[in-house]
């Protein structure tokens, strides 16, 4: 099977893609092409994963009327006519769209080609956010299925929309035991562990708000700290530090030990971070990025808190000196089993095997169709 990915500009947008490239590949040994633009994080991101990349010119769709629309309006028109060329060249059994403006000239052009008759290929589009961005509602009524976070998908998706959950790695489905965890990352045995963390480039917010509890009141009792600083954040975090209560990293590639140690996650709100959470049944803290696009990050964060599996705290709440209250809340026996059982019952069924079952059935469909 040929498979090709649009995405990037996250890793919200990529590791998802990531994730499903690795199950098809080790199930049948596909060929795997993911299109992104040069100067995203997928031009470092993929290659690492060890996928090929082609990139396209892209532009984030806007929704006013300036010289800026025109720019955007060119790019894509360029990156919609090089899509033409990938797509023809890779001669795709499915198109999968995973996230990030460059879907935008790629799913177009894969939808042209099919009006051509150049292709049959098929096209998904992940939506793992709550509330779906510009560019995947746009391109909603031009995909054959809309792959979904949550149950109930957006009212704009009705009958295209097909509940499979976020894709993560396989290793974050099957944690190695807390002991274990602990040992490797240097954790005391005997507490309770913090997750916090705020991605590649890391949330300086949620860094300050650590850094002032720790040289502050400090961590509940009995509690230590895993702090994925970000990798850009580590210097200024471990300098603005007076004590240690735990362990402090720049970045984990593989972030399967601290899953498997953590009691609770303090972090951003995020779709990848959703999808680690549900796999691992971990519950959490969000602080939702203030300044995401048409404020997704609070939606998905309501989910998990109307779930039972999360508390949400504001980053200006944050900012004011209230995360130990926050975490007094969270750490307490009784809401702690209870945010641990509400998480735990998110889990469900693997989201790769839906997943891979979506896109034999598509595929299948297509090829009888022909």
């Amino acid at each position: 099977m040929n498979v090709l990915f649009a995405g990037g500009g996250t890793g919200g947008h990529l590791y998802p893609a990531i994730a499903i490239a690795d199950a098809l590949q080790a199930r049948d040994g596909a060929n795997v092409l993911f299109v992104g633009t040069a100067d995203r994080i997928e031009s470092t991101i993929v290659p690492k994963a060890g996928y090929p990349l082609a990139t396209v010119p892209s532009r984030p769709l806007t929704r006013t009327i300036s010289f800026e629309l025109l720019r955007t309006v060119l790019a894509n028109a360029r990156g919609t006519f090089a899509a033409l060329r990938v797509i023809s060249r890779a001669k795709p059994d499915i198109v999968i769209a995973t996230g990030g403006y460059v879907c935008f000239p790629v799913v177009l052009a894969a939808r042209i080609l099919r009006a051509l008759r150049r292709t049959r290929a098929p096209i998904a589009l992940l939506e793992p956010n709550a509330r779906p961005g510009l560019t995947n509602r746009l391109l909603a009524p031009l995909v054959d299925e809309i792959w979904g976070a949550f149950a109930d998908g957006d009212a704009r998706f009705a009958g295209r929309y097909v509940h499979t959950g976020i894709p993560v790695r396989a290793g974050l489905r099957a944690l190695p035991s807390r002991e274990e965890a602990k040992a490797r990352l240097g954790l005391a045995l005997a507490r309770r562990t913090l997750l916090a963390m705020g991605g590649s480039q890391g949330a300086r917010s949620i860094n300050d708000a650590l850094t002032a509890l720790l040289r502050g009141a400090g961590l509940p009792e009995g509690w230590q700290l895993l702090h994925v600083t970000g990798e850009h954040e580590y210097d200024r975090v471990r300098r603005a530090l007076e004590r240690d209560e735990g362990a402090v990293r720049p970045y984990l590639h593989d972030m399967t030990d601290a899953f498997a140690a953590a009691d609770l996650v303090l972090a951003r709100a995020g779709a990848s971070t959703l999808g680690e959470l549900v796999a691992t049944g971990r519950p959490a803290i969000l602080v939702p990025y203030p300044h995401a696009a048409d404020d997704h990050q609070r939606a998905n964060a309501e989910r998990m808190a109307q779930a039972g599996a999360a508390l949400v705290l504001d980053d200006r709440d944050l900012a004011a000196g209230r995360l130990r209250l926050t975490l007094d809340e969270a750490t307490a026996p009784a809401r702690l089993a209870a945010l641990e059982g509400a998480a735990r019952r998110m889990r469900a069924a693997d989201p790769i095997a839906t997943i891979l079952a979506r896109i034999d059935a598509l595929v299948a469909r297509k090829s009888a169709s022909s």
